[in-house]
């Protein structure tokens, strides 16, 4: 027999008895974080669609530049209160509940126009979004199933890390302006105004997929040459040198292969006509995808890695030993290296440690910046 469905669980904690609901039991950070998520998702709808879902008053308020300021500061409040409830409760339905609800809300009041012929561009409000919540999602999956139990959470070169965060993502309008140079080319010798048609008249789910597979096709070729060539290897070695992985570990990536990475891998987006919601969902998954497949959790994912990468698949890429040099160079789907030959992925194993050979690249990120242009 099966038993309660998620619904039936969260019905069941909505309804403890008085006498179970006591100060230091879990329920009531579980039952405030759960209101709080169903609010901020609601809100985050009314944000978008303002004249569809709110009231005038509502929508006045939510014109507001704070407006979003204090929902990001309710999503935050949502999660800490979930998080108490993930550690006090034996159920913890009303947290993961909260966190699925936040985590939607995040994702939608993330998405904003895009200007009109210059790219898309994410602000402060979308790195504090990306840092704390999806910190605050994959903190708790790294401390409930870690891959490597003795990884501390502040790890060595925690901080450069998170610096590497930092500037990339304050940065983000130098970056895309930079990366959007080659398809603004392409664009401008490509008149094929009804073939773009027809790709943007597609169903939003179609295009994010398409998406996902061209990118990666592109991003799997320019990231195979970062390792072939001596020269481009110099500034990926910067992104292999991370000794441990976590979700964060992702992040550390020389900014010169930023450029040349996003601008190679976005001429797809941006050439054959997708439409800009779909190209802003792709964004977002990316970002937390990378944090996912980087992260100290210990999932294998049996089901799903014959079909998206996983965790394991990705560590082995960063494995130190012989047998993972230039393997698994796919982001999202690992049929790409299965056809091009450089799949790797032993049964029941994960590679023993990270980094580079010998360990060449210094630690710290302006030694790290300089690191590519010394001999």
């Amino acid at each position: 027999m099966t038993g309660p469905s998620f619904r039936e669980k969260l019905r069941g904690e909505l309804e403890t008895p008085l006498d179970q609901r006591k100060f230091g039991s879990g329920w009531l950070s579980g039952t405030l974080a759960f209101l709080l998520g169903v609010a901020v998702f609601f809100l985050a709808l009314c944000r978008i669609f303002p004249n569809a879902l709110a009231t005038p008053q509502l929508a006045a308020a939510i014109a507001n530049p704070a407006f979003h300021w204090v929902l990001i500061a309710l999503m935050i409040l949502a999660f800490a209160l979930a998080m108490l409830n993930l550690v006090m409760r034996p159920n913890p339905v009303l947290g993961f509940a909260a966190i699925a609800l936040t985590l939607a809300a995040a994702l939608i009041s993330a998405l904003k126009p895009m200007p009109d012929g210059d790219g898309v561009y994410f602000g402060l409000d979308f790195f504090v979004l990306n840092v704390v919540l999806t910190g605050m999602l994959f903190v708790p999956l790294e401390r409930l199933f870690p891959k490597r139990r003795e990884q501390r959470l502040f790890r060595t070169e925690w901080r450069e890390d998170l610096f590497y965060y930092f500037i990339s993502s304050m940065l983000i309008q130098v970056l895309t302006f930079l990366a959007m140079a080659p398809a603004t080319a392409v664009n401008a010798v490509t008149p094929w105004q009804s073939f773009r048609a027809m790709i943007s008249s597609q169903w939003l789910v179609f295009q994010v997929i398409e998406i996902m597979f061209l990118t990666d096709l592109v991003q799997y070729w320019v990231h195979r040459a970062f390792h072939r060539v001596p020269a481009l290897w110099r500034f990926h070695a910067v992104h292999h040198s991370a000794q441990s992985l976590d979700w964060i570990a992702g992040a550390r990536m020389h900014i010169l292969e930023i450029i040349v990475l996003r601008g190679l891998t976005a001429i797809p987006m941006f050439t054959l006509g997708f439409s800009p919601l779909a190209i802003q969902i792709y964004l977002l998954i990316v970002y937390f995808y990378s944090a996912f497949i980087h992260a100290n959790i210990g999932w294998t994912l049996e089901r799903v890695s014959p079909y998206m990468v996983t965790p394991r698949f990705h560590h082995w890429h960063h494995g130190v030993e012989r047998e993972a040099i230039d393997v698994n160079f796919a982001i999202h789907f690992p049929l790409l290296d299965r056809l091009f030959g450089t799949y790797h992925m032993p049964e029941g194993r994960w590679p023993k440690g990270y980094g580079v050979g010998g360990h060449p690249v210094p630690g710290g990120y302006w030694k790290q910046f300089l690191y590519p242009f010394q001999r």
